[in-house]
């Protein structure tokens, strides 16, 4: 890549500037800019590894001349930011010194036979994060985030996410009526109602519940379920964090499959 392909960044006021910290300071901003930041060479790895193509890649100044090998075709504009610039558009205390800027995906309809993961209104955003890659790592394609759930895309959502977000089959903003769509079981989980996890035969292909951190799977998605199930905690805890209860529950599904 020449140097005539490079676009220099010195002023703090720059358009591309104004818009990525936009996109790293307000957990909702992808949906009205439509596009995505993805900080960090393993992020950008792994949209790179599932044919993503970012529309800009964009690195601090002093990163360029080891980048410019690795990463100087990967993107229809590449832009170099000034070092003195670079620590404001990310949050973070140890920025990365390179992202992505990608287009975000156009809406897309349910699957309706696809094993997937619901996500009734879950508030934190590592919890989504931690779902999603459980949900990746387990066969789960297809996550439906209903009305009041965190925001699929943002930033504290695509870290916790490791990549995840890029093999996924990912729709925000559902409501309860729209998982009617739906032509697999629903499983929803509870700390004290339920058989038992490791009794319960699973069946494949299915749509696992994951319910508010506090409140749990709503009252109407716990009457349309066809399965409800319990994680044993002999231990004696009262209950436990919604992404860990999904990583056993995802996981418990996949066992089963293979068996």
């Amino acid at each position: 890549m020449s140097e005539e392909n490079l676009t220099r960044v010195t002023s703090r006021d720059n358009a591309l500037l104004k818009e990525l910290r936009k996109l790293t300071q307000d957990p909702g901003a992808y949906r009205k800019l439509g596009r995505v930041w993805l900080e960090g060479d393993h992020l950008c790895r792994a949209a790179l590894v599932r044919g993503w193509q970012p529309d800009q890649a964009v690195f601090a100044e002093s990163f360029w001349p080891q980048a410019r090998a690795e990463w100087g075709a990967v993107a229809h504009r590449h832009v170099a930011v000034a070092d003195a610039l670079w620590a404001g558009i990310s949050p973070l205390d140890s920025p990365a010194p390179m992202g992505f800027v990608m287009s975000l995906p156009p809406p897309v309809a349910i699957d309706p036979l696809a094993p997937t993961v619901v996500l009734d209104r879950l508030q934190d955003a590592g919890n989504v994060g931690s779902i999603l890659r459980s949900a990746a790592a387990f066969g789960f394609r297809q996550v439906i985030a209903l009305k009041g759930t965190a925001a699929l895309w943002a930033p504290k959502v695509l870290r916790a996410g490791m990549g995840a977000h890029f093999g996924l089959h990912l729709l925000e903003g559902a409501a309860d009526p729209d998982l009617e769509a739906l032509q697999v079981p629903l499983i929803v989980t509870s700390s004290h109602h339920g058989e038992l996890l490791q009794r319960q035969a699973l069946p494949w292909p299915c749509a696992w519940v994951m319910g508010h951190e506090g409140q749990g799977v709503s009252t109407a998605l716990n009457a349309r379920a066809q399965v409800s199930v319990r994680i044993g905690q002999p231990g004696g805890e009262e209950s436990l964090n919604v992404a860990a209860a999904a990583a056993i529950c995802l996981h418990a599904s996949a066992a089963a499959r293979a068996d």
